[in-house]
């Protein structure tokens, strides 16, 4: 990202939710919920939610961690005003927020949670201190991302593929670009914060794709940055990548394509 934000103003792959949400927020969905029931935290507490995106998270902690309350940041105007439209639960606030500076009192929740976005944080040791200023001593930090450089299948088999037609897409790569997303580096970054009883471990979740074009629909749409570059590819290329793509992915008997979805999950006490 271009700014000090959660999501900028400036990056319009973050400015359509629906978009999003019709891919990677199937699984997003998935992996949230996961996360949340390997933190086991106690019923009752207040939440906050940096880089809510359109709600995944929010949602996992509603269903299934029994909150008091959870308030969902995010940048993007989009992604705030689809979670307030489509997350009916009084318990769940929505508003526009920088993960820099958060805008909240000191010490006013009991757990700070990311997810999905930590790698697109410029400054991430200011963003994890925010979230420790925010959570009250002996509250719970977490958060996670996925494992763009192992087993991210949808992404990870684009990458392979894009860079084996085009060599500079390696730079392009998330599995390359985001260094943050291995064990050894979140907890390095959650060291560095002075947080406490530091864990991590690996959410793995189902993917499943209906056939090739519902998997491949998604990037041609520019939402994120895997789509972004095939969409900026001329029609020639495109099409020598989806002819690549669709004779390398698994595929059942039925025609839909089974992936593995990681992320890589930490967290610790303040």
């Amino acid at each position: 990202m271009a700014s000090q934000s959660v999501r900028t103003k400036t990056s319009s792959p973050w400015e359509n939710a629906e978009a999003y949400n019709s891919f990677i927020g199937r699984w997003s969905r998935e992996v949230a919920a996961e996360f949340i029931k390997w933190l086991a935290p106690v019923p009752g507490i207040n939440w906050l939610d940096i880089g809510c995106g359109t709600g995944s998270l929010s949602q996992a902690i509603l269903q299934n961690a029994e909150p008091f309350a959870v308030k969902g940041l995010d940048l993007s105007q989009d992604f705030v005003s689809f979670a307030r439209r489509t997350i009916a639960d009084e318990r769940a606030t929505f508003e526009i927020g920088d993960a820099m500076a958060l805008p909240v009192e000191t010490g006013a929740y009991d757990a700070a949670v990311s997810g999905l976005v930590l790698n697109f944080m410029p400054m991430r040791e200011q963003a994890v201190a925010e979230m420790k200023r925010a959570v009250r001593p002996g509250g719970i930090i977490g958060a996670y991302v996925w494992d763009y450089g192992g087993r991210a299948q949808p992404l990870r088999h684009f990458w392979n593929a894009a860079v084996a037609l085009d060599p500079p897409a390696y730079d392009l790569d998330e599995g390359r670009r985001f260094t943050i997303c291995n064990p050894e580096s979140l907890t390095a970054l959650f060291s560095q914060a002075g947080l406490e009883e530091i864990t991590v471990r690996a959410l793995d979740v189902w993917i499943e794709f209906r056939d090739f074009d519902d998997y491949w629909n998604h990037f041609r749409t520019g939402i994120g940055p895997a789509a972004a570059y095939c969409k900026s590819l001329p029609r020639e290329r495109q099409t020598a990548l989806r002819k690549r793509l669709q004779n390398s992915l698994p595929a059942a008997l039925d025609g839909s394509i089974p992936l593995v979805g990681r992320a890589w999950a930490i967290c610790g006490i303040c």
